[in-house]
């Protein structure tokens, strides 16, 4: 029997995701123009909790589609332009590039990334020290690469592990094709360790992003708005390490040790070991793929850690564009190692796409944010405190908007409105640097405490891996509580008590100074 054309319509709205979904998208839609005529203040602040809602339903449906349609319908109802969310795109068209290549570049190497790290995995028996590792590692690269970059990579590797486990577990062996996707083939002993190896896994990815933070914080190249916070206060590469040192060494090593203690005691989802029957399976999978491995092979893996050098290299020293970076990765790994069908490289976008998509949906919100000044309430109370009281409030209040929003606008916005503030000199040059050092920390560090905070926050939920591991946006938040409360808390004890008298003792040794001379003017967001 044929269902009538409006079921047909209702069925198909968001395909099979729950009624309940649908029901709450098709009610945001209908109330927000109504509250856009009556107060358009409050109407922009409920599409933001309306998009986070998406975001955080992220596992009942991918959150592109009712997110882009919050999107669309702001546009159409004036909470926006197209053209300020085309001024927003053309503003972070690295961050764009960057997914659409790099992302793609990261999976052309990952026979590489898979060797290494299952190496690492069968040899580093303690779960704290393997822990400790994925954290350190993430946190050195991200000092000098990016932090989408740093996470595709541990993506990469962790879809390799799973599949791996998964494809033994089912019964499939040799170069049989095997849907990692699919349970089915599982017994209940192989579903209890598949349980616990996410649990394992899941515990280490958060490690690894956590330790995006950690690093990012630390140098003008390791996040977006450090750049333009850098710039904007005149500060070359070492200088601006040495204006964070003293918030960003202490809280570095608070993280480290937070991720010690949450691993010993088992708290918020950590402590999950390595199941005993999938260590095995891990060790015998690398001794057959020792086996096995061809000259060919061999020197496929030379030439992608070469490619890995050049990709360290040009990113550290900024040879160009992250994303262009990202283009020659795949340039090159593809020419030698004889990827040359369009199909198989097609492939490598598939990841990437979904969510460069999503974030374009996400810059349209941030578009909705200026054009109704959502923010200006808390700007404004900031800039009107006391001088000082001015440091811990900028640090909480870039902190908490970081939490909502994105960190590279809320870092725009404060160092935009500062450098005018020192501009019209209603500040000094000396207060000025040390409330950039709080903007950069507080846009850095809080916003660990949620996905939509950060961009490679937001690439994980959004992950093809993150409904294998169930990692919810529920379940990161909380993983990323121990975190958020010892690096919030930690950061505001340093920007108030260690910051303006360590950054006078750097000016007396001769390592930083006040000079002013080709400071830029300041940005508009």
């Amino acid at each position: 029997m044929q269902v009538s054309y409006g079921r047909a319509l209702a069925q198909n709205f968001l395909g099979k995701t729950a009624n309940w979904y649908k029901s709450a998208i098709l009610t945001f839609l209908i109330i927000n123009p109504l509250i856009f005529y009556l107060d358009p203040f409050f109407a922009g602040w409920l599409l933001v909790a309306e998009f986070i809602f998406t975001l955080a339903m992220a596992l009942k449906c991918y959150p592109l589609q009712p997110g882009g349609l919050l999107a669309i319908e702001a546009v159409l109802i004036g909470m926006t332009s197209p053209e300020q969310v085309k001024h927003e795109l053309i503003g972070n068209i690295e961050v764009l590039l960057l997914l659409v290549f790099m992302v793609a570049g990261i999976y052309f190497m990952k026979q590489l990334l898979l060797y290494v790290f299952t190496k690492l995995l069968i040899h580093i028996k303690s779960k704290s020290a393997l822990s400790l590792a994925f954290c350190l590692t993430a946190a050195f690269l991200s000092a000098f690469l990016d932090a989408l970059t740093v996470i595709a990579v541990v993506i990469s590797v962790a879809v390799g592990f799973y599949a791996i486990y998964h494809k033994v577990a089912s019964g499939q062996k040799g170069a049989q094709s095997h849907d990692y996707l699919d349970d089915n083939g599982l017994n209940d002993g192989a579903r209890q360790d598949l349980n616990d190896f996410r649990a394992f896994l899941r515990s280490l990815l958060m490690h690894a992003a956590i330790g995006t933070a950690l690093g990012g914080v630390c140098t003008l190249v390791g996040e977006p708005q450090n750049l333009i916070i850098g710039e904007q206060a005149g500060w070359h590469f070492g200088e601006f390490a040495l204006r964070m040192a003293p918030v960003s060494i202490p809280v570095f090593f608070c993280g480290l040790l937070t991720c010690l203690l949450v691993e010993k005691l088992g708290w918020f989802g950590y402590g999950a070991t390595l199941p005993e029957r999938v260590r095995h399976i891990m060790e015998e999978y690398d001794r057959q793929e020792d086996a096995r491995r061809t000259r060919q092979d061999k020197v496929n893996l030379m030439v992608q850690g070469l490619i890995a050098v050049w990709l360290i290299a040009g990113l550290a020293m900024h040879l160009a564009a992250v994303g262009l970076i990202g283009l020659s990765v795949i340039v090159l790994a593809t020419a030698m190692t004889g990827v040359t069908d369009e199909h198989a490289i097609g492939k490598a976008f598939q990841e990437a796409l979904p969510f460069t998509s999503l974030l374009v949906v996400f810059f349209t919100v941030v578009a909705v944010i200026i054009d109704q000044h959502l923010f200006r309430p808390v700007i404004d109370w900031v800039l009107a405190a006391k001088p000082e009281d001015q440091l811990a409030l900028f640090y909480i209040a870039n902190g908490l908007l970081s939490m909502i929003s994105d960190n590279v606008f809320v870092g725009t916005v404060y160092i935009s409105e500062v450098k005018a503030a020192l501009a019209e000199q209603a500040i000094s040059r000396e207060h000025f640097e040390l409330l950039a050092v709080a903007i950069n920390t507080g846009t850095n560090l809080p916003s660990v405490a949620t996905p939509n905070g950060q961009a490679a926050f937001l690439f994980l939920l959004t992950s093809a891996l993150a409904p294998l591991l169930r990692l919810s946006y529920g379940r990161m938040v909380w993983m990323a509580l121990p975190y958020t409360l010892v690096l919030s808390v930690t950061g505001l004890i340093c920007v108030e008590l260690l910051l303006p008298g360590m950054t006078q003792q750097f000016i007396e040794w001769g390592w930083i100074s006040n000079a002013v001379e080709n400071v830029p003017a300041a940005v508009t967001p």
